[in-house]
């Protein structure tokens, strides 16, 4: 979560409510053909892209769009920058090519719950800093949703679904200016590829789901 961009707390409420929303992409593509998520993810996110250009350029779309989304929009957003679920889609279908289809689930159920765990309980219980205006009561909900949704996760190993959920807390606490929905799945998924190859798992390789049956 991006504290430095804060907006009131319902409003954060309402945005993190729609971000659980992206679940439907780790869950969907345990059902569906990677080829199928692919597709879809890529047309989302290609959807969330156009409306951020729309944005940008006061297009007819986002004055039809404006009312709904400015009140959930942090300020860099409504400056120019890219929303959240542009930079949460493209990383999740990048997400998806770079690794094995569990590491991948992992990475992407991280950011969609880590992000929210920490959102909320920052905003509404966090008293002690961390870094920036990230609290440590935010940064330690964050820690146990995720260590707690990995042992959820179908095939990853317990070692490193709680490694790679150490790391996803720590990026996400340490991000800085750089959106986390882009560093927490990348850097959480190649630290669990890297201690999957390291217990010998062979499919546990970059581009690992092309060659998946």
């Amino acid at each position: 979560m991006d504290n430095g961009n804060q907006i009131p707390v319902p409003a954060e409420m309402v945005r993190k409510g729609i971000h659980l929303f992206a679940l439907i992409i780790p869950v969907g593509y345990l059902f569906l053909s990677f080829p199928a998520v692919i597709f879809w993810v890529a047309m989302s996110a290609a959807v969330s892209i156009l409306i951020d250009i729309s944005r940008f350029r006061q297009w007819a779309l986002w004055k039809w769009l404006s009312w709904m989304l400015i009140p959930i929009i942090r300020e860099h957003e409504i400056k120019g920058g890219f929303m959240g679920a542009s930079y949460i889609l493209v990383t999740s279908l990048c997400t998806i090519i770079l690794f094995p289809k569990t590491i991948a689930v992992a990475a992407m159920v991280f950011i969609v719950i880590g992000d929210t765990a920490a959102a909320l309980v920052g905003r509404l219980y966090g008293k002690h800093k961390l870094i920036g205006k990230k609290s440590i009561e935010g940064s330690t909900a964050c820690l146990v949703s995720v260590t707690l949704v990995s042992f959820l996760i179908p095939g990853l190993p317990t070692l490193a679904g709680i490694i790679g959920a150490v790391a996803a807390a720590l990026t996400e606490a340490f991000s800085g200016k750089i959106d986390d929905n882009m560093t927490v799945p990348l850097i959480s998924g190649l630290v669990m590829l890297v201690v999957m190859r390291f217990m010998g798992f062979e499919q546990a390789a970059l581009f690992g789901a092309f060659s998946s049956p």
